[in-house]
Order: structure tokens, then sequence, then C-alpha cells
């Protein structure tokens, strides 16, 4: 098995292709050993000195580390990926589901066709992009013009995710729905 690794915009993060299907749909982060109790790789990777969030996206596991080097780093996550998906292990134990990015939205009724338009735009332009720089995006809420977004993976925490949500994301927003006024992260 080859697995490759990619930059990302955030120098805190790789990206990490095993080569085949990780999460298929969706992304799932895991931040701490509780968050990951059914999820083995993402524990085994948090439980590597230095290792502080794992991301699991279609193709790719995103990593970030803390202060540590990548030099000391990469090899001991580069042994634990290949060894999980060279044993056929399940990427996620019983009782695991991926969490509905729909948990937690908040709009108005009244504004249900342009949360639509909003979503569409971000799972369609926004996620794709998003993904490739190996992280996610989530709509958490439309109110009063401001849409509300959570960055996730190597997105969270970057230097570049505030230009990312006002540059790219608000004006590709306000282009195609008027009713947008700004982008703000929830």
């Amino acid at each position: 098995m080859f697995i490759q690794t990619e930059a990302t915009p955030n120098p805190a993060t790789l990206k990490f292709l095993p080569g085949q299907n990780v999460l298929g749909q969706g992304a799932m982060e895991f931040r701490s050993s509780e968050a990951a109790a059914n999820a083995p790789l993402a524990q085994a990777l948090l439980a590597i000195e230095g290792v502080e969030a794992v991301m699991y996206g279609g193709d790719f596991v995103s990593v970030t580390k803390n202060e540590k080097d990548w030099a000391h780093l990469k090899p001991a996550i580069l042994g634990t990926i290949m060894e999980h998906f060279a044993s056929g292990a399940p990427l996620l134990t019983d009782g695991a589901a991926p969490v509905s990015d729909h948990d937690g939205e908040f709009y108005d009724e009244a504004d249900a066709e342009t949360v639509a338009t909003i979503k569409e735009l971000i799972e369609t332009r926004v996620r794709p992009a998003v993904a490739g720089d190996g992280g996610d995006i989530v709509f958490k809420g439309f109110r009063d013009g401001v849409v509300y977004l959570v960055m996730k993976g190597a997105c969270s925490g970057c230097p570049s995710s505030t230009a990312t949500l006002r540059n790219g994301i608000e004006n590709l927003l306000r282009h195609f729905v008027p009713q947008v006024k700004t982008v703000q992260s929830a």
C-alpha cells in the first residue's frame, strides 16, 4: 500500500491519501480520544504524541499537529494509517455514525428557499475545493443576511481561513444569493 501526502494551506495539517475510499461522503472530525471512541484509526492517530486532531474525508485522512515537527510525526502517522487499512479493520465500529451536518442548524422557515440555494452552492462549489485542502465546511445557519459556517480539518485554525470565508465564499454566495450580506465563522 502506498500512501500519498499533500501539504495543506494550514502548516499544522497534512492530508494523507491511502489510495482508497475513506469515509465516502461527508466528513468526521475528532479532537479527542473520547470523541474517537468508535473510530479506531482516529483513536490510534490521536494516541501519537503531537497529534491534536484527525479528520476523515471522502478519500483522505487529515491530521493536525501541535508544535512537534512533521519529520518526527509523519513516519508514525503513515505507519498507523497503513496498518489500519492493510488490516481490513472498519473505519467506524458499531454505534458510530457520521454526525449529521444538519445538527444545530438555525434559520427562519421563511428563508428556507434561500438556505437551500446557499447549501447547494456550498455542496457543489465550496466543499470540493475545501476538501482538496484537507478540510470541510458545514452550514450552521442564516439570519439577517449573515451566513454562519463551520470550518473543519485543515481549515479549522488555518491562517487563511478568514480570507477564504470573506474573499472566496462570501463573494460567491453574494453573487448568487443577493440576500447574503456577509459570512461568519460559527
